[in-house]
């Protein structure tokens, strides 16, 4: 049962608190300024106050604009990828975040977070370990700090193992609209999370199958026509990673949610692009990028360019 604590958060239960530390990654649900609830798979950090922290680079600092605007967020630990649990229950969170317009470039405050993820991703060792990396990759540790104080947590039953989405010769047939684009993608996943709003208009996730349905060019969700949810603007995220919290790919297909007869369905006129295998050209490319956003943020706000303290983070990548 979930307890308010007294600055009114709503705690995790005691039985739910290393479940949710084990998830290596969480799906995080924001609205952006056109009223679209979107999610990424982030990661999150449950803290003593009942709160979670999640940070992101000012080269992706959409999460943090749209929290500014809106902080209704909701977070879903969903994939037990990694985690070391055997069907694990998922972990609804809903509430508010607030993220100051404050740049950290300091791994002290935030130790705990950074040996995390030098622990559960290896390959973030590397980021920084040379001079060419650190002139390269000095946008992430150029972090935003997210705090999600929850008011409501709710659990469900693992949904379990599946088949892909669509088979490889469906994927072929997708053609170049956003249900298109998404059907191409569909063979390398067994699941999406449905990012929407319920019926009270409070973001909320659900892990689902859907069914791609080429000739209406939508998907069919399984949910019940009785689900709690409202119809309109909604996206569905596709997302995996390995046991090393690496080999990201991820998706999104955005558009209108609608009750059809005995069920819902997503019509999506918006395909996002996430993560995936690149080869060296777009490796570069996405870099360069990063680090205009980056300096562009900097820029706004009148800013130099920050110094990262490197020999923090040297020390806290250690094994």
């Amino acid at each position: 049962m979930d307890t308010d604590s007294p600055r009114g958060t709503t705690e995790l239960a005691p039985e739910l608190r290393p479940v949710v530390d084990a998830y290596r990654t969480c799906e995080l649900l924001t609205v952006t300024r056109a009223g679209l609830p979107i999610a990424w798979p982030t990661v999150a950090m449950p803290r003593p106050d009942g709160t979670f922290l999640v940070t992101t680079s000012i080269a992706l600092p959409q999460k943090a604009y749209n929290v500014r605007r809106n902080p209704r967020v909701a977070m879903l630990f969903s994939d037990a990828t990694a985690s070391g649990l055997e069907a694990p229950p998922q972990v609804l969170v809903q509430g508010e975040a607030t993220c100051p317009d404050e740049i950290v470039t300091s791994a002290l405050p935030r130790a705990d977070l950074w040996r995390r993820l030098a622990e559960r991703q290896p390959v973030s060792r590397r980021y920084g370990a040379t001079a060419l990396g650190r002139k390269l990759f000095d946008w992430y540790y150029m972090r935003l700090l997210l705090t999600v104080r929850p008011d409501a947590v709710t659990t469900r039953p693992a949904l379990g193992p599946g088949e892909p989405l669509a088979t490889r010769a469906e994927a072929r047939r997708g053609g170049d609209d956003a249900f298109g684009l998404a059907l191409r993608r569909l063979p390398g996943f067994t699941s999406a999370v449905l990012a929407a709003f319920d019926a009270a208009g409070r973001p909320t996730l659900a892990r689902l199958r859907p069914r791609p349905d080429a000739a209406a060019r939508r998907f069919a969700l399984d949910l019940p026509a009785a689900a709690d949810l409202r119809p309109g603007p909604a996206s569905l995220l596709c997302h995996s990673h390995d046991e090393q919290l690496w080999t990201l790919r991820s998706f999104v297909a955005a558009g209108e949610l609608a009750r059809e007869g005995d069920g819902w369905t997503l019509a999506p006129s918006r395909y996002v692009p996430g993560g995936d295998r690149m080869g060296p050209v777009a490796v570069i490319r996405t870099l360069r990028e990063l680090r205009a956003t980056a300096q562009g943020y900097l820029d706004r706000r009148g800013l130099e360019r920050p110094r990262i303290p490197w020999d923090e983070y040297a020390a806290l990548k250690r094994p």
